[in-house]
């Protein structure tokens, strides 16, 4: 079997971080081979060309074919995995409207091509900021495609929160577990530790044994490093994160297709549940079984947590307003 993956703004850093590890089966496995199609913007498609050629020269036993193209209708075509990567950067003097606007010219098309060329149980994940709006706005363009296929990448998100408490407590990351994200890619997400555990013990117990303040630390040091860590690293090495966004995309779309044992995070369609307005695309804790994310129910945030839910809630709510006064959902 092949799987065929399309990966959009192929040509840039985080597309060329991605591509060489799909290739090497990090993605779907050692026995998966796959066939990439490379989606770039007319001035980008040396820098995608070139890429295939390296892709070539890599002599990858899974790498059946590679494609490049600027026609979404022939990049999408039978179409298994959609990455969404490229997206309009915002520019100075952008405002919020300006940006939102700016992808929808680029995730509006996008979703009807692959509403018309994509294979039947396509699943499109969404890299490209501001990916919960833009994963909004290509799904509400693709008509027939079920809104759950549209998924917006947190996973970033929570693989550093779980980085950050493994660091504060001084344990492995790997012992770490579920540190969800609530709300919107942005500044406003909430990474919530109230159910997190480390080696199996409540992270609430560890916490309390480092920190006087175990609030104090989450309020002033925790979330605001997890929600600015793309500033920190744009601050340190001059340009915006690159293999660690390919990093997730890898674990999202892997734990989507192969399931999961545990919680983990992603941006996905709400139905209501924890009072998020329908319709939304939403990032919740998750789990995948046989194929399809399913939002973990039965928490219980407290008061605190909540308030932090509801601010990135409302920001979605403020973006999808400002898409709808443009017409585009």
């Amino acid at each position: 079997m092949t799987t065929t993956i399309t990966i959009t703004g192929a040509g840039g850093q985080i597309g060329y971080a991605l591509l060489f590890r799909i290739a090497a089966g990090d993605l779907l496995g050692p026995e998966e081979k796959v066939r990439l199609r490379l989606l770039e913007i007319p001035q980008g498609l040396k820098s995608a060309e070139g890429a295939a050629l390296e892709l070539q020269d890599g002599a990858f036993g899974l790498l059946e074919d590679v494609e490049v193209t600027d026609a979404a209708d022939t990049a999408f075509a039978g179409c298994d995995l959609a990455l969404l990567v490229g997206a309009r950067p915002r520019g100075p003097g952008m405002e919020r409207g300006d940006l939102l606007a700016a992808n929808a010219g680029i995730f509006g098309p996008q979703g009807v091509a692959i509403a018309e060329n994509a294979a039947p149980g396509v699943r499109v994940t969404v890299v490209g900021n501001p990916a919960n709006t833009n994963a909004l706005i290509a799904a509400a363009s693709a008509e027939g495609v079920p809104a759950e296929r549209f998924t917006a990448l947190t996973r970033l998100d929570e693989n550093r929160a779980r980085a950050q408490l493994a660091l504060a407590l001084g344990a492995p990351v790997s012992d770490v577990r579920r540190v969800p994200i609530w709300g919107n890619h942005s500044a406003t997400q909430f990474p919530d530790v109230s159910h997190a555990t480390v080696a199996g013990r409540p992270a609430s117990e560890a916490l309390a044994e480092r920190f006087d303040d175990v609030t104090g630390w989450l309020e002033s040091s925790f979330i605001p490093r997890v929600a600015k860590r793309g500033a920190e690293i744009i601050e340190v090495r001059g340009s915006s994160s690159v293999a660690s966004a390919a990093n997730a995309t890898i674990d999202h779309v892997r734990d989507w297709v192969h399931g999961t044992d545990d919680w983990t995070s992603a941006g996905v369609v709400s139905h209501g549940e924890y009072g998020v307005p329908d319709g939304l695309i939403c990032s919740f804790p998750v789990r995948s079984i046989d194929g399809q994310w399913q939002i973990v129910d039965g928490l219980e945030p407290d008061a605190w947590a909540q308030a932090r839910i509801d601010a990135s809630v409302a920001e979605l709510v403020e973006e999808r307003e400002a898409v709808r006064a443009l017409g585009l959902v």
